[in-house]
């Protein structure tokens, strides 16, 4: 819906004001959810293989079909390794997330770490967009935080405290009224410091607000989720990555045709708003997802990946790991 709408409408709209506002719930609630279901486990053969199979082939198939679909829109023909296209470059900061998870979990202070190099990537232009490095780097923390929420133990009481729930409803009205009264004068989606309107030696201080609120939020909206099945919604979450990795194909053709620039009632936002529900509903469907794994689960064990190696047999030969438990 936001990529629908946010780049159609003027500054001041009614979907550009829904806009801004709902972008703490945006990028970093899918950063959070992201580490919440990641796991902090070695760089193992597993592991690597889910990175492959779950993150980079779906991203370079896509990358390829995106740039096809420009050349059919009369667009460049653009191929950039450091550089992937539109919505892709959170598969890329995914890639890097999870990556560094496990060496990130070792540090002392991991969460006062990640965050310090948030703050202090500002600072450095040259990280830029190439790798999604600025963005990567900017999220860390929240993706940290994510994992912690995953494992289960941070903000135990948070979530099962029945006295939490009013509090977390409070939190969603005002921050998000706050969100769209504060944020709104700044660029949200900067990631440079150069487009902060402060002192040089002060630019790091809306980064940290933007980063603790949006923690906020997210905590609130978690706790005001049901823990029950929902009808349809539950399918459509489950098909949240067939959605992100779809959607570009159908809101680009309506940006770049122009069909965008003609809306201009706010009868005809709306109408534009809807459409937008109603394509994240069609995607999200069972059967689409169906039709759609081949892109977002590839048999990368078939053609690009060796076998997996079978388990090794449990006997007397496979209890002594070492020469010392041998002796032992």
């Amino acid at each position: 819906m936001l990529h629908t709408t946010g780049p159609a409408v003027p500054d001041g709209g009614m979907l550009q004001t829904f806009n801004v506002t709902m972008w703490p719930l945006r990028v970093p609630a899918f950063v959070i959810l992201a580490g919440a279901f990641s796991s902090g486990g070695r760089l193992e053969s597993g592991y690597v293989r889910g990175l492959v199979g779950r993150i980079i082939v779906p991203a370079t198939m896509c990358w390829v079909l995106l740039s096809t679909e420009k050349v059919l829109l009369g667009m460049e023909f653009t191929f950039h390794l450091s550089r992937w296209p539109w919505t892709l470059w959170f598969l890329m900061a995914l890639l890097w997330w999870r990556l560094l998870l496990p060496l990130i979990t070792e540090l002392r202070y991991p969460l006062l770490c990640t965050t310090g190099l948030a703050l202090v990537a500002g600072y450095f232009g040259e990280i830029g967009d190439n790798y999604a490095g600025a963005r990567t780097l900017m999220y860390l923390p929240l993706f940290y935080l994510g994992w912690r929420l995953g494992q289960g133990t941070l903000f135990a009481s948070w979530f099962t405290s029945r006295r939490t729930l009013p509090l977390a409803w409070a939190g969603l009205i005002c921050g998000l009224g706050g969100a769209f009264l504060v944020w709104r004068p700044w660029p949200h989606s900067a990631v440079l410091y150069e487009d902060v309107p402060l002192p040089i030696e002060l630019a790091w201080v809306p980064r940290f607000f933007i980063l603790a609120a949006s923690a906020a939020l997210v905590l609130c909206l978690l706790r005001v989720t049901p823990n029950r099945r929902i009808p349809y919604l539950t399918t459509m979450g489950a098909a949240g990555f067939t959605i992100c990795l779809l959607h570009p194909f159908f809101v680009r053709p309506f940006l770049v045709l122009g069909y965008a620039d003609r809306v201009d009632t706010r009868l005809e936002q709306a109408v534009m708003f809807l459409g937008a529900v109603a394509l994240a509903v069609v995607l999200g469907s069972p059967l689409v997802r169906r039709l759609a794994r081949p892109l977002t689960r590839p048999p990368i064990d078939r053609f690009l990946l060796k076998p997996k190696p079978k388990p090794e047999p449990k006997g007397p030969a496979s209890v002594a790991q070492s020469p010392r438990e041998l002796v032992g």
